[in-house]
């Protein structure tokens, strides 16, 4: 077996491995790409281990510790909690509050796990207590969160900006967030009134929603601080370029220095899981470079597609495997890197396949098997949740011919 193929091969195993175990994929791409790169490909180990994206790990670190100091000091939870007083128990906008607030607090830089973490709890809370579809609560939230999945600001959005750079196709990053927050917006709403949420209206007022006792929602110096923080660091980047990384380490160190945070708390509940599953990866995804994997596959695809059919075909590919795999830590570091051999193949513009891979990818991750779906279904309460699983996953499964649809509409018929 050549050595292409062998560097897919691992590929293959990690992305099964991801699927049928809690074992961190990332944690054994560096593993694959060592023993496969060293005693199989012969390179030398200085050659692997320069796959290692210290930059992106820099980045994603002051991110997310930033926004996990938010959550610890409860800034987050009083954003939430205001939203959810604002509508005043009108039941037909409850939902479309749960889409957007995710949507918003996702794309200021929590990213859309951490938001639906936060976020998940209450909204199904309140569609219990009010009478909403615990189903129909999960489809708003957790589109929503997908929504704002992609921003520059996100975990995610980096991860994909990164990914989208290297391949040449650089500046894309609020074109791509754009993409990504109307598809989720068609399919959330689309699903709002397919299930009826239309008809909420006709008894909106009749009780209030849960919003947590009147002390949860007070905000305090801490938190104007911390909310001050994070605009300056998002106006920062906007207007100044800032470097979202570093500017997010020196907020935090501010929020120490000014009593709002703890830093060792907030180190210890940083999701060093998806970090290291995201690094090891791209080592993994960069051996595969240097051994001509990505050719190989492209190869493979380029026998049973045409020009027309690549972008669905490829879609629904990625969404199927997103269902049961990790979208930002395993899917889009192993597929977006094949954009620019099939768009050079099939004539096709690279922008818009590279769109087809990253919205078909999270279309799909309200299913319970993936977080998002599982943190929806882990916050149901307690008698009602009958078939919220099985739904989810019905909802989940259905998304990739939808993704499919959607991205062959949109995307299929770019020129180059």
């Amino acid at each position: 077996m050549s050595l292409a193929a062998l560097s897919v091969a691992a590929l293959v195993v990690a992305i099964v491995v991801s699927c049928v175990t809690s074992m961190n994929v990332g944690v054994l791409g560096i593993a694959l790409a060592w023993v496969i790169g060293v005693y199989v490909g012969h390179l030398p180990v200085a050659t692997v281990m320069a796959g290692f994206p210290s930059q992106l790990l820099l980045t994603l670190g002051g991110v997310t510790l930033l926004f996990t100091v938010a959550q610890l000091n409860g800034t987050l939870d009083r954003v939430a909690h205001h939203a959810v007083r604002s509508c005043r128990g009108n039941r037909g906008m409850l939902p479309i509050m749960f889409f957007f607030l995710p949507a918003a607090l996702a794309s200021m830089g929590p990213g859309n796990i951490a938001t639906t973490a936060i976020i998940a709890p209450m909204a199904m809370s309140t569609a219990g207590r009010v009478g909403i579809p615990l189903f129909l609560m999960a489809i708003m939230v957790g589109n929503g969160a997908n929504a704002g999945a992609l921003s520059p600001f996100a975990p995610t959005g980096i991860i994909v900006s990164g990914i989208m750079a290297r391949i040449g196709l650089p500046g894309h990053e609020w074109q791509t967030y754009l993409y990504n927050l109307l598809a989720h917006a068609l399919v959330g709403f689309g699903g709002y009134f397919l299930f009826g949420g239309w008809r909420l209206f006709a008894t909106s007022g009749v009780a209030e929603a849960d919003a947590g006792a009147p002390s949860e929602g007070v905000i305090e110096r801490t938190h104007w601080v911390t909310l001050g923080v994070i605009a300056a660091l998002i106006g920062g980047v906007i207007a100044f370029d800032v470097n979202i990384g570093m500017g997010a380490f020196a907020g935090t160190v501010l929020l120490v220095l000014l009593g709002c945070a703890k830093d060792q708390a907030a180190i210890a509940k940083m999701p060093w899981n998806v970090i290291m599953m995201v690094c090891g990866v791209t080592v993994l995804i960069a051996l595969l470079e240097k051994a001509a994997g990505i050719d190989w596959i492209v190869s493979q695809v380029t026998r049973v597609a045409t020009a027309g059919t690549v972008t669905p075909e490829l879609a629904l590919v990625t969404g199927v495997v997103s269902v049961y795999s990790s979208t930002s830590g395993v899917v889009l570091p192993a597929f977006l890197p094949m954009v620019p051999r099939l768009t050079a193949e099939f004539g096709l513009n690279p922008f818009a396949l590279a769109s087809a891979i990253n919205v078909s990818g999270h279309l799909v991750d309200v299913s319970p098997l993936s977080t998002i779906g599982a943190l929806c279904v882990a916050s149901a309460p307690a008698g009602k949740d009958a078939g919220l699983f099985n739904s989810l996953l019905a909802w989940g499964v259905s998304m990739t011919v939808v993704g499919a649809l959607l991205c062959y509409l949109f995307f299929g018929r770019t020129p180059a």
